[in-house]
């Protein structure tokens, strides 16, 4: 058979082979394939429809807080709340509007001391000028707060900016501290005394070398992953953590929920 011939005799055989399942493959199997396959779809759409109901409910719920239709969310008592920590994402921080109007909701609620936090230290350069303009550390209308807001709390309000530098480099640093005060400390005897840091040592150090400060008691934190992204660790020994989803998504009835959850959790210490 020449070279012609057989191509004649594929081409007339291949829309036979092409319409026939593999000899592997029975019939058995191409049907559990088909049936697992519309079971997988099922799924992906209950899952769907699950989230996006979700969704809808999250974003009613806010919409009612926000209204004041809520009459649970319309007081908030926020005794325990002495110090509240904001994590945003480096790329979500470079938003200076969304980060101001954030600052503003939660001047307004009654928050007095608020650290900002993002790895990069973009919160860092963009607020601390401010910071270091004003007197006595109170942001207020340095940060840019609508001048058509009165309240008076935006006076009293105190931000901390910090970065991912005040986290491994502080901790260094405190770290050398103790070294050298040990060094140069007592030597009396045969040699100098066994080292016994203390977590109040580690603190004063750190405090000593600015990168020290109060606990938050609540941290929220605003970008795609659910963790704190380097926030020192030392400053979140009891800290509440919440994740609140992309900046520019922010609410503020989501702002005013997470401020109500947190008042009615019971936390316990230890001794």
């Amino acid at each position: 058979m020449d070279s012609k011939a057989m191509e004649a005799f594929v081409a007339s055989q291949a829309p036979i082979f092409l319409n026939q399942a593999p000899p592997h493959m029975s019939r058995p199997w191409i049907i559990l394939k088909l049936i697992l396959g519309l079971l997988w779809g099922i799924i992906h759409l209950a899952i769907s429809l699950f989230n996006l109901w979700s969704l809808l409910i999250y974003n009613l719920e806010c919409y009612l807080i926000s209204s004041g239709l809520l009459r649970k969310y319309r007081y908030l008592n926020l005794d325990r709340l002495k110090s509240l920590a904001i994590v945003v994402d480096s790329k979500e921080a470079k938003n200076t509007m969304k980060i101001r109007q954030l600052l503003c909701w939660l001047s307004t609620m009654g928050v007095k001391y608020i650290c900002l936090y993002d790895i990069e230290g973009v919160l860092k350069k963009s607020f601390e000028p401010a910071m270091k303009g004003s007197r006595d550390g109170k942001a207020g209308e340095y940060l840019g707060f609508d001048a058509s807001i009165s309240h008076s709390s935006h006076k009293d309000l105190v931000v901390e900016c910090i970065s991912g530098s005040d986290g491994k480099e502080g901790i260094a640093k405190a770290a050398n501290l103790l070294c050298s005060t040990y060094l140069n400390g007592d030597t009396h005897g045969n040699g100098k005394r066994e080292p016994a840091f203390t977590e109040a040592d580690m603190a004063s150090s750190l405090k000593a070398v600015g990168c020290g400060g109060p606990e938050p008691d609540l941290l929220l934190m605003y970008g795609p992953a659910r963790c704190h992204l380097g926030f020192p660790a030392w400053r979140l020994r009891y800290t509440e953590i919440m994740h609140m989803g992309p900046l520019k998504s922010m609410k503020y009835g989501a702002i005013v929920k997470a401020l109500y959850n947190f008042s009615k959790k019971y936390q316990n210490y230890g001794k």
